[in-house]
């Protein structure tokens, strides 16, 4: 029998095996997530930028739940994991550098593509650090609760800040300043400042609030509606303004498991992200991690 021997049962059964519908269901929230961060491309080429917006929005929300309703359901796989690192690059990267350039980087020209180019760049670069450093064995346990670089949708979302100052009628800023802020969102990305990300802490809400959760969620949502793009310029403002205190938080536990170390004791040091030559080197099998998320 031959590998391609298809009228054996035997192989039929494999190749055609059912797939559980838990396992798809993450699956079809992520390509949704893509639809719509296409769909984005569309209206801006359009001019209807705040359609687009919403739906970049919408993709960032779903993906905040395809990874948490895979962990719930158990229905993670590996197909799953690389497609949502793909949805992340169309749909945070290719779509908000897009979105820019065709409402006003394309007034600076080339200068102006290079800078939406460099943004969709850097995020393919710091999903992939992100993929390669995933089960890093040398990283402390404190630095679970960090990200190396502005996570991705933070980064679509933060980058079109100039959009929504437009919509709040604050005018429009110069073109060479939003490619400048461009640059400067797409560094944040692919740089080595821990941003705290949250994912590790196990958040318990106490019986008597959970109605009182439930009340702020819907608050929040309905402020989002209503006024969105002041949430969203507010929002983007105080996440800036907070990364300092992200490395402040990264320092500070790395110097207190430095002093907790026994004297002579070799304390690991932090991670450093790696190189592009690091890279490029194909993963071992035994050091290829299992789950890409």
């Amino acid at each position: 029998m031959t590998p391609y021997d298809f009228k054996n049962p035997d192989v039929r059964r494999r190749r055609f095996r059912p797939i559980p519908v838990r396992m798809l269901v993450p699956n079809v929230i992520t390509l949704l997530a893509i639809c719509a961060g296409l769909t984005a491309i569309r209206l801006s080429i359009e001019g209807r930028m705040t359609l687009a917006v919403y739906a970049i929005v919408f993709a960032a929300a779903l993906d905040g739940i395809d990874g948490r309703i895979a962990r719930m359901i158990k229905g993670q796989s590996k197909f799953g994991a690389e497609l949502d690192s793909l949805a992340d690059f169309v749909n945070f990267g290719v779509a908000p550098g897009l979105m820019l350039y065709f409402w006003q980087l394309h007034e600076l020209g080339n200068a102006g593509w290079i800078a939406a180019m460099v943004f969709a760049i850097s995020m393919c670069l710091r999903l992939a650090r992100f993929n390669a450093t995933l089960d890093d064995p040398n990283k402390p346990a404190f630095a679970a609760n960090f990200f190396t670089g502005v996570p991705a949708p933070a980064g679509a979302i933060t980058v079109m800040l100039p959009i929504y100052a437009v919509f709040l009628d604050l005018g429009r800023w110069p073109a060479a300043l939003t490619a400048g802020y461009t640059l400067l969102i797409a560094f944040l990305m692919v740089s080595r400042l821990p941003v705290f990300s949250g994912k590790s802490m196990r958040m318990r809400v106490p019986p008597e609030l959970v109605l009182p959760a439930f009340v702020a969620v819907i608050v929040f949502i309905a402020l989002l509606i209503a006024y969105p793009w002041h949430v969203l310029s507010i929002g983007t403002v105080l996440y800036l303004l907070a990364l300092p205190l992200g490395y402040k938080s990264y320092r500070d536990q790395a110097r207190a498991m430095e002093a907790a170390a026994p004297a002579g004791g070799e304390v690991s040091s932090p991670p450093s992200a790696p190189t592009l030559a690091n890279l490029s080197e194909p993963p071992h099998d035994d050091d290829r991690p299992g789950r890409l998320h």
